[in-house]
């Protein structure tokens, strides 16, 4: 092995011998390096790869690893299993097709058809979507699944009327995915514990001698569950993560399966990685210091191996426009000794890029939006993907309906509901039902001709598939059925044209080696639709070309930039108010600030506005409280350019000390550690604001300090307190700016209706 230069703690994890392995790496200390390297070595020590099963959170990441590890042993790995969790699962599902429901040409769906199959459902349940969210519905079963729930084990807790909602609809919308040969994302995992932990588990036990994991931190119930699972005869585990950095609680993510490995897997080492490369000493005391407020934490400091850096810069803006513009002023004064590809400007919402796009285009600096649409979601190419789906996979009734309705075959919504219907009377795809539209009663002849259409060019198109690469049978679609012609006719057709133009460069590029190179049972065209279907954020974000980087903060994880801009820092935006409820809340979030603060390499601006509009009106703010756990020798204050305090929305001075135990006007929640050490002494937050009885004067709308501390996001579901009313659920919030209008559920007096500018609302 071409071994890389290791330090002692990262040398200990790679020549860790066998048995259950845990490596703490903290922010930036090398753990790729670390788990590349670790592959390496066993496959040097005489170990196949085809038995060494190694477990990514991006596509992307699974790449690196692949082409670090052939850089290290000097050939390539040629067998070993790498991946995210969602594609090993997906390549066992193909693999053991006899095993369940679907057979191996299944698709997967992803949020958009998830969605739309279970709209269906639930109106043929008698649930109005109109009513009932679909979404809300979906992201319920997606935490039953996670947590793997079957429908059977599905039980509603009393008074939940949208659980009720879906334990109607759990097995109807399954039995819907099974009819169409589909698995939505979630699936991918329930099907595989079940698989692993079943019939065929002993024998992927015994195959894997070597089971690694990346970002363990990050992984669900289900994903404990699978690793559990495959390493469960060698119990060779080597699980690489950092707890500080576990911030997907709200998607399901369990910090307790890292916490409580040494539990999980008796006898198992631990080594922490602590000597961070990539930040400046200031830098990485700030992060310190901040994340040592945690109580739920295994105990670890980051140990800079870089000179102390300049000092963090936390700077005081008037409002949103002020905080950009000054963003983009002090980018464009590093302009001449930095490029723009060099800065970062990470925010805990995306709503925050539009007062940054507004300065940058003001000031020419180039800029990408990481988060935005991404390539794979844009109608053209999902039009374009549904053809090949369909030619995949002819059961999938989500694709054939985004076929047959692009382009245009005078193929209309009454013609389409018949067709569902006779689909159903003979429990058949609506593929093969089109098949026989000249029997359906009711179709015109333009909608039988255009059906025929459809299923006659499928047949073209399915004939060549076996021995077609990705490229070909795309362009066997998009030549069978006119698709580049239907585009150019359209308005913006040109700039679709492109897109398409793009997806045909990633079909020619598609190798099927460097995405699982020992599944025989699948063709081409199934892996490219498989790689796609997978894809993360991350691995479609777009870093080419010159321009300064807006993404949120959990995007911004596992990348670096020379100099970050983190902006928003004000109670209720970050930490988000309703993180806030709870304890565990407030220490995830404070997860974010410290995953934010350790992408910086060079330079750390901290940023926080007196005013921004949330939620369709303005808002005074209050700095966030992780301001109060910066440790004071390692920052500088400073006001924004052209900052002006206005008379009743006067601040203390940052710079002015003062105890925070004296003030009952800062009392907020946190965590009950003891204060870090070398922790800021004074408070971030503002004077007493007016007395209650003068919330209006001259025509200007003022707020009392409890009433506006916490900026409030309205929206349907939200627990609020009225200063008379007491507490209450939002049910419904209309208009815009002070006109808005909120119809409360309050537990004391029933509904009412409140002018949200005057109400005196704050989370309850």
């Amino acid at each position: 092995m071409n071994a890389p230069s290791l330090n002692p703690e990262q040398l200990e994890a790679v020549a860790h011998p066998d048995g259950p392995l845990l490596v703490l790496a903290g922010a930036g200390s090398g753990k790729t390096r670390v788990l590349t390297a670790r592959v390496a070595r066993l496959i040097d020590d005489g170990l196949e790869p085809d038995r060494i099963l190694a477990v990514t959170f991006t596509n992307k990441a699974a790449g690196e690893l692949r082409e670090r590890i052939e850089a290290l042993t000097g050939h390539g790995p040629r067998g070993l299993w790498v991946g995210t969790f969602h594609s090993i699962a997906a390549r066992l599902l193909r693999r053991e097709a006899p095993h369940t429901t679907r057979d191996r040409s299944f698709t997967i769906y992803d949020e958009d058809d998830s969605i739309r199959a279970l709209k269906d459902v639930m109106e043929s349940a008698g649930y109005d979507p109109k009513r009932w969210s679909p979404r809300a519905v979906r992201n319920r079963i997606s935490a039953a699944k996670n947590a793997l729930v079957s429908p059977s084990e599905y039980t509603p807790e009393p008074f939940d009327l949208l659980a009720g909602v879906v334990g109607a609809v759990y097995s109807g919308y399954q039995d819907v995915l099974a009819r169409r040969n589909a698995y939505d994302f979630d699936d991918l995992l329930f099907e595989s514990v079940r698989l692993l932990e079943g019939e065929v588990g002993e024998r992927y036990a015994s195959r894997f001698a070597h089971v690694l994991v990346d970002e363990y931190q990050d992984t669900n119930h289900a994903q404990y569950r699978m690793v559990k699972a495959l390493a469960r005869r060698h119990r060779n585990l080597c699980v690489v993560g950092d707890d500080d950095q576990s911030i997907y609680g709200w998607r399901g993510a369990d910090l307790n399966n890292i916490l409580d490995f040494e539990r999980d897997f008796e006898g198992a080492h631990v080594v922490r990685l602590e000597r961070n490369y990539r930040s400046t000493a200031a830098i990485l005391e700030v992060a310190n210091a901040v994340i040592a407020c945690n109580v739920a934490r295994k105990p670890k400091r980051l140990i800079a191996q870089r000179e102390a850096g300049d000092p963090i810069q936390v700077v005081r803006c008037g409002d949103e426009r002020q905080e950009a513009s000054s963003v983009a002023a002090e980018i464009e004064r590093l302009r001449g000794s930095k490029d723009p590809d060099q800065f970062a400007v990470l925010y805990r919402t995306n709503a925050q890029s539009r007062a940054f796009e507004e300065a940058f285009r003001r000031s020419g600096i180039p800029y990408r939006i990481v988060g935005g649409v991404p390539f794979y979601d844009r109608r053209e190419i999902k039009d374009v993907l549904a053809y090949l789906r369909l030619a995949v996979n002819p059961s999938d009734d989500a694709a054939f309906q985004r076929a047959i309705g692009w382009p245009r075959r005078g193929v209309g919504a009454k013609s389409l509901e018949r067709l569902a219907q006779s689909a159903n009377e003979h429990d058949e795809p609506l593929l093969t039902a089109a098949a026989r539209a000249a029997e359906i009663a009711g179709l015109s002849k333009t909608a039988t001709r255009g059906l025929r259409q459809l299923v006659d060019g499928m047949d073209l198109v399915r004939e060549t598939l076996p021995s077609s690469t990705a490229k070909e049978a795309l362009e066997r679609c998009v030549a069978t059925f006119g698709l580049a012609t239907a585009l150019a006719d359209e308005e913006d057709g040109a700039d679709r044209l492109e897109n398409v133009s793009e997806l045909f460069a990633t079909a020619a590029l598609f190798d099927r080696e460097d995405i699982d190179d020992a599944v025989e049972e699948a063709n081409d065209l199934e892996l490219y639709l498989q790689t796609i279907a997978l894809r993360s954020d991350l691995d479609q974000a777009d870093f080419d070309g010159n321009a300064v980087t807006f993404m949120t903060l959990h995007n911004a994880k596992g990348l670096e930039f020379p100099v970050v801009f983190l902006a928003g820092l004000e109670e209720g935006l970050f930490p988000l108010s309703r993180a806030m409820e709870t304890e565990e809340g407030v220490e995830e979030e404070r997860r974010l600030f410290y995953v934010g603060v350790t992408r910086a390499m060079d330079s750390l601006w901290l940023s926080y506005a007196d005013q921004r509009w949330r939620a369709g009106m303005e808002s005074r703010s209050a700095p966030s409280s992780f301001l109060d756990e910066l440790p004071e020798e390692h920052i500088q204050t400073r006001l924004a350019s052209g900052f002006r305090v206005r008379p009743d929305r006067a601040w203390r001075d940052p710079a002015l000390k003062r105890d925070r135990s004296a003030d009952p006007r800062t009392v907020r929640p946190r965590s009950p550690a003891p204060a870090a050490p070398g922790g800021s002494s004074f408070s971030w937050h503002r004077e007493a604001a007016r007395p209650k009885d003068s919330a209006k004067q001259d025509g200007e709308l003022h707020y009392d300090y409890e009433d506006s501390q916490v900026p409030l996001q309205l929206v349907p579901g939200v627990r609020i307190m009225h200063p008379r009313f007491g507490a209450g659920e939002v049910l419904t919030v209309q208009g815009f700016g002070q006109d808005t209008k909120a119809e409360i559920e309050f537990e004391e007096v029933g509904r009412k209706k409140v002018i949200v500018a005057y109400a005196g609302l704050r989370p309850a």
